[in-house]
């Protein structure tokens, strides 16, 4: 049995508007891999951040991430760089070993899962052990008496970490916390002083900051033009208003693509209402969503014209670059040049040899 059935609206919008308009070859610079075992008591878990991403998959294995590349980018090769996605009381050796493990298995480029409460010294050991190119870390690992709405980038990114970071030039993966997302001037705060203090980190913001609705740049791109290298994947971000108005600040060259696997395997359109995204979903397919303001459910006749999620996350890319007047070229820097150069410079830096996902 498929991992997941390809409708015939899904066949249509890829060959019709994707299959020509994606580069041969894409980079993916954002996606996770764990297994559900790996969660200890997934029930309790102390998301500290909307739940509504596990409704889609409850783990996301290297063979779940290939067979996906597979289902939904058919006649592309995709390198991913992976991940783990650990909460706060899971083993996070046992995440990270299994990241790399499949990086190694799978030939994956890969950045290690960090807590706030490890050692520099142990980090380095264990990223240059296990070959990997940096750091992913999150909120919810952050000391559990800190409210969610108060948390800030130093309560999960230690500046110990961010000296580490800075001394080797490895890559950071931060996503960012707070209600305000990439507009909350604490953050920008927080982004310009790891820029100014450590300048050699390769900083990226996924999901535009999380800035999946246009309130959440209100002022933001503007506060952060000195920072001239900071990089912005577009993972679980569909809006084409966001991403024209990003590529419009910063350039092509400063945008990667990320899947955000396995939740973009979700069937959806977002809409924003009040500055706020909601997530329009088929009836029934992910149980009670009542109770979550971030989804809504459809009609049964619209559900079934609803396509991936990581669809219209491309999609909304087309339609940016095309207001934009921009085309193959910067496309495939997108979706492909700009992280393939950044993994690649990390790899040489830190390895002194080519990436495995490298073609000969």
């Amino acid at each position: 049995m498929a991992l997941f059935e390809r409708t015939g609206a899904d066949q249509a919008c890829y060959e019709t508007e994707l299959r020509d308009f994606l580069p041969p070859e894409i980079y993916d610079i954002h996606s996770h891999l764990w297994l559900e075992s790996f969660w200890t008591s997934p029930k309790d878990a102390d998301f500290r951040a909307v739940s509504w991403p596990y409704l889609v998959a409850r783990d996301n294995s290297a063979e779940d991430l290939s067979e996906s590349y597979r289902l939904l980018f058919p006649g592309k090769r995709v390198v991913p760089m992976v991940f783990a996605n650990p909460e706060p009381s899971d083993d996070i050796a046992l995440h990270n070993g299994y990241v790399r493990r499949s990086a190694v298995e799978y030939g994956y480029p890969a950045l290690y899962f960090s807590h706030p409460a490890q050692r520099a010294s142990e980090l380095e050991r264990l990223v240059l052990e296990g070959g990997f190119l940096g750091l992913k870390s999150y909120l919810n690992l952050s000391p559990a008496h800190i409210p969610e709405p108060e948390i800030r980038v130093l309560d999960f990114f230690p500046p110990e970490h961010l000296e580490l970071l800075n001394r080797r030039g490895w890559i950071m993966m931060l996503h960012l916390p707070r209600p305000g997302r990439l507009r909350d001037p604490v953050n920008l705060s927080d982004i310009a002083w790891i820029k100014r203090t450590y300048p050699r980190i390769r900083l990226i913001l996924a999901h535009v900051g999380r800035a999946y609705c246009m309130p959440d740049m209100e002022g933001a791109l503007e506060a952060l033009r000195p920072y001239g290298d900071l990089l912005f994947d577009f993972s679980a971000n569909c809006n084409p208003d966001v991403l024209e108005a990003l590529i419009g600040e910063v350039g092509a060259e400063r945008v990667l693509f990320g899947s955000d696997l396995p939740i973009t395997r979700m069937r959806m359109r977002r809409v924003c209402e009040g500055g706020h995204y909601v997530n329009l979903v088929p009836p029934g397919l992910y149980g009670d969503v009542s109770g979550d303001p971030n989804m809504r459910e459809v009609s049964a006749g619209e559900g079934e014209r609803l396509t991936f999620f990581l669809y219209e996350e491309a999609l909304a890319m087309k339609t940016a670059l095309t207001r934009l007047n921009l085309g193959a070229r910067e496309a495939e820097r997108v979706f492909a040049g700009n992280a393939r150069d950044l993994l690649c410079a990390v790899q040489r830096e830190t390895y002194q040899t080519k990436g495995r996902w490298e073609k000969p």
